[in-house]
């Protein structure tokens, strides 16, 4: 399993469209094929700062998604909204307490 956290910043006079492209796609992102789980995050100090974490089968599910037609039309919505450069990691969870 692979784990993608995606940080962005928007402009403040951007998130209200930011949070509404979310809206309308979530849960197609949730059910691209390989994709098990999906949250959004929201920094409490800096509001306009914002996080995903997903978590995918493998990083070939990831990259069908980076590429599909999907992710295109939601990143070029997205993309505009930005006020400065997104940051992604992929990662492996070692461990997981409840």
């Amino acid at each position: 399993m692979l784990v993608r956290i995606v940080k962005m910043s928007f402009d403040p006079l951007k998130i209200a469209e930011f949070l509404a492209n979310f809206e309308a796609n979530k849960k197609k992102i949730r059910g691209f094929q390989g994709c098990n789980f999906l949250e959004l995050y929201r920094d409490q100090n800096n509001t306009n700062i914002f996080f995903t974490y997903s978590y995918w089968d493998s990083e070939n599910d990831l990259n069908n998604y980076r590429h599909s037609e999907l992710f295109k039309s939601v990143w070029a919505k997205t993309k505009p909204l930005f006020n400065d450069k997104p940051e992604a990691w992929s990662v492996n969870k070692l461990e997981s307490l409840k």
